[in-house]
């Protein structure tokens, strides 16, 4: 039978045979499925996945507002609750910021100059702050709607903007990677130079230094107050594209692989004069429309590549990676009620939750293809942005109700009997239900069964679906009435399943050349009279392979054999093969070409090769029959066989005959004649000894060999005693003296 291995383990398993088989030694497989791997190549919804294969449900995911925007890049939150969010696509000359009011309706609250918004920011008087690029500018909007620009850097992008204790507002940009402050009146200068292309992400620590990521180089520096810096750490990734901060630790975020060569930093830029605030109603003012955005690795497109590294800063400045993607895309960093960083990522739109340096959970997986911003508002409901569809989600605190996990399908590559199924759950079965299904395609479709229940209890349930090829089940966990925040934990789903046993086939018989077997046990070499030339030994190939005097059918092949010289044994090799990998053992029969009656020479034979001494039997054309029985891994009502026949072969142990015979006397010269011939054989060899000298060839009279009749002359002195022997191929020989 299969036998598999990894996630698919394959196993005797008696005890729970006993439930569904008979306890013959008969072999049943598991298929587990145990792991993140494999419970992720199913179909989830409002499951989350541990790393070490745990289920559970996942915290409610809610879509508070679907904008009709490509993207939405950012979101914060004012001191009365109302949510800010924006975004926007590469296209178009305007972007729009959205509200949503605490207990209202989500609505536009100013159209924008500019392609996208990328940071937004709150001041303490609950004015908020837009940073739109390209040609990057930050506008003012007040709880109106309306709207002022309110400092113009001149750069080509804002990634990142953050208020201090004081109200002066700080700003990461590209791509000349320069920090700028911006005093509560609109009046900004350069407060760092990163000497990078993008200062990418930014926050004020709780001891009011800024902590700055970069790119290309990956780095994340401290700057104080006074604009002293230090480099923390410098990351794998060219880009840190998120930073958050808790209880003192700081986690970043990097992604991409870097780029080799030199590294060119930004140039100083042309400090821009600062402008009182132009007054707007949300219009901008009149001109050409914005240049097209530059595709800055900040935009991080999906084809970024080199996946995305986690690193916590540690209070006394060292730093470890405590996860990694070679896939996903860090876009955003927050943290669970219970401080547990928490990651937006893109491009399959999954959450990730860092449990410890050990585990992390899949714990959402958003419709969208990216989570691009993660937030934590009051009352510690988490608020999640995403792109490509750009939507607004709240996230938490509860969990889901229920969710579903829809595996795999699994391939027993045979039509397969199902057994139990095994699932290992924290409560005990209570809220967790089980269904399966089968076919014979291997997509499920209309032509599958219907789900059918699964009991789940300790003993395992039996799985109802009909015998097939392909099987597939669906978990269902739902939350205890009442039970807030508990959910129950599915750690391990195991199915028995039994394929049926199909027949072994014998792929190929080759008949070995005449006069050689395997090396008998004693290593005795027989040494009987053989044809000048002959070897001792043969290197024989895999079967299946053509050679010169083997006679085949070719169809498979198997391992090479060295055979030696033995007078009169014929060998056969094959080769055999079992669907279900069964052990098998062989069953060897001869007969003759034109007979019916099979004589077995050898049964329960487990080698794939036999060798026989055929003097036992009279010479003749025989043909043999092998038979593979699959029966030492199947009970006697389930063993199969299967057999195949040889090509024809000649048994032949009679030596050739010498008729015809002439001696005729001239002088001291006596010529001698005569013919050789054979009933089954060529002949193949004839030579000839004066008064007992040196054997010496002779050859027909035609000087061509190989015919089961020729004639031979020779000429010898006329008082010499003459002897002749003749060989056939199968080395049989006559000797006659003259």
């Amino acid at each position: 039978m299969h036998k598999y291995s990894g996630l698919f383990r394959a196993a005797v398993i008696v005890c729970l045979a006993a439930f569904t088989y008979p306890c013959f030694a008969v072999e049943t497989h598991i298929w587990e499925q145990s792991d993140q791997a494999s419970f992720a190549r199913g179909t989830e919804k409002n499951l989350s996945i541990r790393s070490d294969g745990r289920l559970t449900l996942a915290p409610a995911f809610k879509e508070l507002d679907s904008t009709g925007v490509p993207y939405l890049w950012a979101i914060t939150q004012d001191s009365k609750g109302t949510l800010y969010y924006g975004g926007g696509a590469p296209t178009g000359a305007t972007t729009k910021v959205f509200m949503l009011p605490q207990n209202g309706a989500s609505k536009v609250l100013a159209t924008l100059p500019g392609l996208e918004v990328h940071a937004l920011a709150v001041d303490h008087q609950n004015r908020l702050y837009a940073a739109v690029l390209p040609d990057a500018k930050i506008y003012r909007i007040e709880p109106s709607g309306k709207w002022e620009l309110f400092f113009d850097p001149k750069c080509k992008y804002i990634w990142s903007m953050v208020f201090d204790h004081a109200g002066n507002l700080f700003m990461a940009t590209g791509d000349d990677g320069l920090i700028y402050k911006v005093t509560p009146n609109g009046e900004g200068s350069v407060f760092f130079r990163t000497e990078e292309a993008h200062a990418r992400s930014m926050l004020i620590d709780a001891a009011g230094n800024l902590i700055v990521g970069t790119e290309p180089s990956g780095l994340i520096f401290r700057i104080t107050p006074q604009g002293q810096s230090f480099v923390l750490y410098q990351t794998a990734k060219r880009e840190v594209t998120a930073l958050a901060e808790h209880n003192g630790l700081i986690y970043a975020a990097a992604v991409g692989n870097k780029m080799t060569g030199p590294r060119v930093t930004g140039k100083p830029p042309v400090l821009p004069a600062n402008k009182p605030p132009v007054q707007a109603t949300g219009i901008a003012q009149q001109g050409s429309a914005p240049p097209s955005l530059a595709p800055a690795v900040g935009t991080l497109k999906v084809t970024v590549t080199g996946g995305s590294d986690l690193y916590c800063i540690q209070k006394d400045g060292s730093t470890q990676k405590i996860w990694g993607s070679s896939t996903d895309l860090v876009y955003s960093i927050a943290f669970s009620r219970d401080g547990k960083p928490l990651l937006a990522t893109g491009n399959k739109g999954v959450i990730y939750q860092i449990d410890s340096e050990q585990l992390f959970t899949e714990l959402l997986n958003a419709p969208p293809s990216q989570v691009t911003d993660l937030f934590a508002g009051k009352n510690g409901v988490l608020y999640a942005l995403t792109g490509n569809v750009g939507s607004l989600y709240s996230i938490g605190p509860g969990l889901e109700h229920t969710g579903t996990l829809e595996s795999e399908v699994f391939d027993t590559h045979d039509f397969a009997y199902w057994g139990r199924s095994h699932v290992t759950s924290s409560s005990a079965g209570d809220g967790v239900k089980m269904e399966a299904r089968s076919g014979n395609l291997s997509r499920p479709q209309s032509n599958w069964s219907p789900w059918t229940p699964v009991e789940i209890d300790k003993l395992g349930g039996q799985i109802q679906a009909p015998p097939a090829r392909f099987l597939q089940y669906r978990l269902t966990l739902t939350a205890p009435t009442g039970s807030g925040r508990t959910s129950p934990e599915i750690s391990a789903v195991d199915i028995a399943f039994l394929p049926k046993n199909l027949p072994p086939r014998i792929e190929q018989i080759d008949v070995a050349p005449y006069n050689y077997r395997e090396a008998p046990a004693s290593s005795f070499l027989e040494r009987s009279v053989m044809p000048s030339g002959s070897p001792t030994t043969l290197t024989l190939p895999p079967v299946g392979q053509q050679t010169n005097n083997v006679r085949s059918v070719n169809i498979g092949a198997a391992a090479a054999a060295t055979l030696q010289y033995h007078k009169g044994y014929e060998t056969l090799r094959w080769s055999a093969a079992d669907p279900n990998d069964d052990d098998l053992t062989f069953k060897v029969e001869l007969r003759m070409k034109n007979g019916e009656l099979w004589h077995v020479l050898k049964d329960h034979l487990e080698d794939r090769h036999y060798a026989f001494d055929t003097a036992a039997f009279p010479d003749g054309e025989y043909v043999a029959r092998i038979t593979a029985s699959d029966a030492p891994d199947n009970t006697p009502a389930d063993t199969l066989t299967s057999s195949l026949e040889s090509s024809p072969f000649t048994i032949d142990n009679s030596p050739p005959e010498i008729t015809d015979v002439r001696s005729v006397t001239s002088g001291t010269n006596r010529k001698i004649s005569f013919t050789a011939s054979d009933a089954l054989s060529w002949v193949d060899k004839a030579e000839y000894s004066i008064n007992g000298g040196e054997w010496t060839l002779l050859n027909p009279v035609d000087r061509v060999s190989g015919s089961r009749l020729l004639k031979y002359e020779l000429s010898a002195d006329a008082n010499a005693i003459v002897a002749v022997r003749i060989f056939d191929d199968n080395d049989n020989v006559i000797v006659k003296q003259f």
